[in-house]
């Protein structure tokens, strides 16, 4: 199943996709595979898989400390990929990479590498919107969605050509900031998700700071999904129940009845 089915299967249902993240590497590499498969048992309708990075500029400390760890485990893309091929999670799979560990290869080298791993999304955070024709036009031509970040201070015209560089979703920042677990919800999503209604009929997925099942129920009336990392990782770092935790956000996805977002399906998902 690729995003785009995933999107419209969740529509079906009446209920947002909950996205859940875990860094490859942390607590080691076989680790992040058997949470990944966790997420996916217990109610994920997407698992995204962190590349770690030595610099990683949008996440904050939860995220950074998972990262250094990843690093120090030997997760380099490669052998990330190596141990994906094996996951068979029946759910979509998003490596989300910045752009330097990426500069090393041709596009086309490494979208082909993500589709014969079984991945069907890849979002690089601090690519520009600008700068994203060649990759878009790749990932197209490889059949792997390429997902851009709308941050709440990005002008309209910006926010159109995130939206037009991107496929399978448009990644909302729900916060000016960085990545990590807050109590309160994200203050900006509400907004952004406004704005970018306006603009594409693409779905919606928002993140950062996305902590609690009150913040996924908030969210899921109006964004198509949301995306859980700190908090996630932070459940695995303190030995929570982990199984436990993404059945309560997941359960936070299901709409009322009369509740129904206004987001349409992405035409032409890949």
């Amino acid at each position: 199943m690729n995003i785009g089915q995933k999107w419209s299967q969740l529509r079906e249902q009446n209920e947002a996709g909950l996205i859940g993240y875990v860094m490859a590497g942390f607590p080691s590499l076989a680790g992040s595979m058997r949470m990944a498969r966790t997420l996916s048992e217990n109610g994920a309708d997407m698992v995204e898989i962190g590349l770690p990075f030595s610099d990683p500029i949008a996440d904050g400390p939860v995220i950074q400390s998972a990262s250094n760890l990843g690093l120090r485990s030997g997760a380099t893309l490669d052998r990330v990929l190596a141990e994906v091929r094996n996951l068979d999670l029946g759910v979509p799979l998003i490596l989300m990479s910045y752009l330097n560990p990426l500069l090393t290869l041709e596009k086309s080298q490494i979208l082909r590498g993500l589709k014969r791993a079984g991945i069907s999304g890849l979002i690089i955070p601090d690519l520009p919107a600008d700068g994203s024709d060649g990759w878009a036009g790749c990932s197209r031509a490889c059949g792997v969605d390429l997902i851009l970040l709308a941050a709440p201070t990005s002008s309209d015209e910006r926010l159109r050509r995130i939206a037009s560089a991107s496929s399978g979703f448009v990644y909302c920042v729900g916060v000016t900031g960085i990545t990590g677990v807050r109590k309160d919800l994200p203050p900006d999503a509400g907004l952004l998700i406004r704005k970018l209604r306006k603009i594409t009929d693409k779905p919606l997925a928002v993140g950062f700071g996305i902590s609690t099942p009150d913040h996924v129920r908030a969210l899921s009336a109006t964004a198509d999904g949301v995306i859980v990392a700190s908090r996630l990782l932070g459940a695995v770092k303190r030995n929570e129940d982990l199984p436990a935790l993404v059945r309560s956000l997941k359960h936070a996805t299901v709409r009322s009845p009369r509740s129904r977002t206004s987001a349409r399906p992405l035409r032409g998902a890949s």
